[in-house]
């Protein structure tokens, strides 16, 4: 359980009322709303929904594919691009991807296809008797992925694929990263993260040792000796500081531990309720912890932002959500001071009023206080420089705080490449740690195999 917030109650809902309001946000189509809504596509030549994909997946092909009645095909064409296709439909922002791209999103017609449901669809009824994809004859090349998220699972998929052996090596006990960590639990309900994973590991060839911490149990010295090449995949483990007094006060959290809980719990009726709660960011992190908390059973969740919605980070359909879920969005509005009881506890907090003036965020010399019997502070996460101290990783060239790479995810070591979120390369997304991963997987294996070429 969460120290910090051991003083609060727990919801007023029992278990079971309770995952009833955590269930899917967007619930699956049906065959015959699967069959018309494909029949939307235009199959365009040259499509601007393909190109607003950062995993490339040929959209056309697989909604042709669901119109013709071949699901397992649709699946397959899904899954050659992205392996976690399925995680994908669900939390992808479609709606600012391939979905913005559509040709029918015009005022005209008001929507575009479907496509994010249709690639659940294609996902979840697709019968594979076995693993959709074979692998190549063993290659005698080993390769170590350190981090079990969507970047380190997808290279060590394609890597796989190709005949290699990769070992992944994690540092929680489950794999799957943010998909099992820090997604909403009603984007990803029934255990689909960890479903996907068992399902990607059918092709054989990976191994997954938990547990193995980079700069703790690991080195990337050791690595890259032990091993032939090196994927880092280590993600944005630290929480952004607000840089206040009385941070580490009792009720005040990063949003990201509370999320990692709330997704861990058997019971939600055990976890501890902010009945009056404050969220700070304008991330899908932050309108997941305000939605969740609501759905917990809080009655004042206010969403508090230094700027502007045009800025804030989460899409309009996100909004959307918050507001359905009777949160509060307060904009405008940058934290001053944390303020406590007389036990020292979070009471609420203090917020200075804020403005743009040429650019620039002021303050208008006004402010406010907020209640709140807790605090969940969704500002960022930040790159955990402790996983590169040993000698070797600290050559790695750095681009900010993150990992450098060029095109082809290669760090400024030999033999090393890096993807995901701790590189600052693309979105930070889901589907965009995939590609990355997956990129990462064919340069390595081009350049193995050129090696053994040349000898």
């Amino acid at each position: 359980m969460i120290d910090t917030l051991s003083h609060l109650p727990r919801p007023h809902a029992g278990a079971v009322e309770l995952a009833d309001r955590f269930g899917d946000l967007a619930p699956p189509l049906t065959a015959r709303q699967a069959a018309l809504e494909s029949a939307r596509c235009l199959y365009c030549y040259d499509a601007p929904c393909v190109n607003a994909c950062p995993s490339e997946i040929d959209i056309p092909s697989f909604i042709r594919s669901i119109q013709q009645e071949n699901v397992q095909g649709a699946a397959q064409t899904i899954l050659s691009a992205n392996i976690l296709g399925g995680s994908c439909a669900r939390v992808c922002p479609t709606e600012v991807l391939c979905q913005q791209a559509c040709v029918r999103n015009n005022a005209e017609e008001c929507a575009p296809v479907l496509i994010g449901l249709l690639q659940r669809h294609a996902i979840d009824n697709a019968q594979f008797g076995e693993h959709p994809f074979q692998r190549a004859p063993a290659s005698g090349k080993r390769i170590a992925v350190v981090g079990a998220g969507p970047a380190g699972l997808s290279c060590a998929h394609r890597l796989a694929l190709y005949g290699h052996e990769v070992v992944i090596f994690e540092a929680r006990e489950k794999a799957g990263g943010l998909n099992e960590y820090g997604i909403a639990a009603y984007k990803l309900v029934d255990d689909f993260a960890q479903r996907e994973v068992e399902f990607l590991l059918q092709i054989g060839g990976i191994e997954i040792r938990h547990g193995h911490r980079l700069g703790v149990e690991l080195s990337l010295s050791l690595l890259r000796q032990q091993f032939d090449a090196v994927f880092l995949a280590i993600g944005l483990a630290a929480s952004k500081r607000l840089g206040l007094a009385d941070e580490q006060a009792p009720g005040l959290l990063a949003a990201t531990d509370y999320i990692r809980e709330l997704r861990q719990a058997d019971d939600l009726s055990q976890l501890p309720l902010a009945e009056r709660c404050i969220v700070l960011g304008a991330g899908n992190t932050a309108i997941d912890m305000a939605v969740q908390m609501s759905k917990l059973g809080a009655h004042d969740v206010n969403l508090v932002y230094r700027r502007g919605f045009a800025e804030m980070g989460a899409t309009e359909h996100e909004q959307a959500i918050a507001k359905a879920n009777q949160v509060r969005l307060l904009t405008w509005a940058q934290p001053q001071e944390v303020l406590l009881d007389d036990q020292g506890r979070v009471r609420g907090m203090r917020f200075a009023r804020t403005q743009q003036v040429d650019g620039r965020l002021q303050s208008t010399g006004e402010s406010f206080e907020l209640t709140a019997d807790a605090i969940f502070s969704a500002i960022g996460q930040a790159f955990d420089a402790s996983a590169l101290v040993d000698p070797l990783a600290r050559e790695l060239k750095r681009e900010g705080e993150r990992i450098w790479v060029d095109a082809t995810l290669r760090t400024s070591l030999p033999g090393v490449y890096a993807g995901g979120d701790c590189t600052a390369l693309g979105q930070d997304l889901t589907v965009q740690a995939v590609q990355h991963g997956k990129l990462a997987a064919e340069a390595i294996h081009s350049h193995l195999m050129s090696n053994v070429e040349a000898a």
